[in-house]
């Protein structure tokens, strides 16, 4: 089987990859009877000499590849007909902006897998950047509290090389006596932890953040089950909460009244109570001034992210009492991070991690006859029609939603 890396054509431009060279060396040793090429591309974050280095083939026509890996979208000018492609597709929750691309998938005979759509039976993720939207989304977090108190000022993160750079950046600063709040329980909220664990921050539990006080900077990592509570006042588990949402109502605020800088490092399901409301945001107990919305869903759960925020220009304000933007620096202002796409920040280190549970979860299933049935689970396309699992899509495909 022939397997192709292909050259990002997204803008604005994308310098992640699915593998790095070393990565790729590891596949042909561990599946020697594999072939791979690699797309020239004059904006990976690894070389095309890195490759070559290694001894693969770098060319400019991957055609003849039967599986195509890239990260982002695909353009529809670009894709190649009757090959099987893995890569971010955003379209499996119904993308307006996505619709002409998934047409033009099944209209070329296209196998596509969403790489959200690589998952283990029980529906957990198997591969993803999360943890470095967590790494990247904290830092950025921190970068803005020096830029709001003009008390340091953090380089961005795109121009360091590793999350070690960052957090020996961070170990520079003179953070402000805070309390720092995180929400989650997967690989973003846990992203970030490592940011807060690297600059040495002091771990506290609920009870202790609610109700003491302290000398210097903590944080609190919270679950699902710490920010709601059941309006019949039980105590039962996660599991009860995802399923009967409706159940359930807001108890953050306990949170909000005692927390500085917020990190949103949490999922949030669709009929789950808001975290805060923008009527939440108004009371004169509410203390959060800083809010690093890794999850970054709009005009949804964090009442003050508006809108998402770029690489380019990734701060903004919030301002409670009119519901509005304005400049961060404004005095009344919630400042605000909401970058969606932060993994880009951290290209090496993202596609490194990437490529090593690709190469763990992934491949094999290519060599084994798919025994884990990775492959059957994740793909969306076949035979220019919609897979069994994705049918839910056909309303859309035919432009009735």
């Amino acid at each position: 089987m022939k397997f192709g890396i292909i050259k990002e054509r997204k803008n604005p431009p994308d310098r992640r990859v699915v593998f790095s060279p070393e990565k790729l060396k590891q596949f042909q040793e561990k599946f020697s009877n594999s072939e791979i090429k690699v797309e020239s591309s004059d904006i990976r974050v690894f070389s095309d000499e890195s490759y070559k280095e290694i001894g693969l083939e770098v060319t400019n026509d991957v055609s003849d590849c039967d599986v195509l890996f890239g990260v982002k979208e695909v353009p529809i000018d670009a894709l190649i007909n009757n090959k099987k492609y893995f890569f971010f597709s955003h379209t499996i929750k119904k993308q307006p902006y996505n619709r002409k691309l998934l047409v033009a998938i099944l209209d070329k005979n296209i196998e596509l897998f969403d790489h959200e759509t690589i998952i283990k039976e029980n529906g957990a993720r198997l591969i993803g950047f999360g943890r470095y939207a967590g790494i990247v989304g904290a830092y950025n977090g921190f970068r803005a509290i020096g830029l709001k108190n003009k008390t340091f000022n953090l380089p961005k993160a795109e121009t360091l090389d590793s999350q070690k750079e960052l957090i020996s950046a961070l170990h520079k600063i003179n953070l402000p006596n805070i309390k720092i709040l995180l929400t989650g329980n997967g690989k973003v909220a846990y992203g970030a932890k490592e940011i807060l664990d690297g600059m040495n921050l002091k771990e506290v539990s609920v009870d202790a953040y609610l109700n003491q006080n302290f000398d210097e900077s903590v944080y609190c990592l919270v679950d699902v089950l710490d920010y709601n509570k059941r309006k019949d006042e039980q105590v039962l588990n996660n599991r009860d909460l995802y399923s009967n949402p409706e159940s359930y109502v807001s108890d953050f605020m306990r949170f909000a009244k005692v927390t500085d800088f917020f990190i949103a490092g949490h999922f949030y399901g669709n009929g789950a109570p808001y975290l805060f409301t923008r009527e939440d945001a108004k009371s004169k107990d509410f203390n959060i001034k800083f809010v690093a919305d890794i999850s970054c869903d709009v005009d949804g759960p964090v009442a003050s992210t508006l809108r998402a925020s770029t690489i380019a220009d990734p701060i903004y304000g919030y301002n409670p009492e009119s519901e509005s933007e304005v400049d961060y620096k404004d005095e009344n202002a919630i400042v605000v991070m909401a970058v969606d796409n932060l993994p880009c920040e951290l290209p090496k280190d993202a596609s490194e991690g990437f490529g090593e549970m690709f190469l763990q979860n992934v491949i094999p299933a290519f060599f084994n006859n798919d025994k884990d049935g990775v492959l059957q689970r994740a793909k969306m396309t076949e035979n220019g029609k919609l897979t069994e699992r994705f049918s839910y899509l056909q309303d859309y495909v035919d432009g009735k939603e």
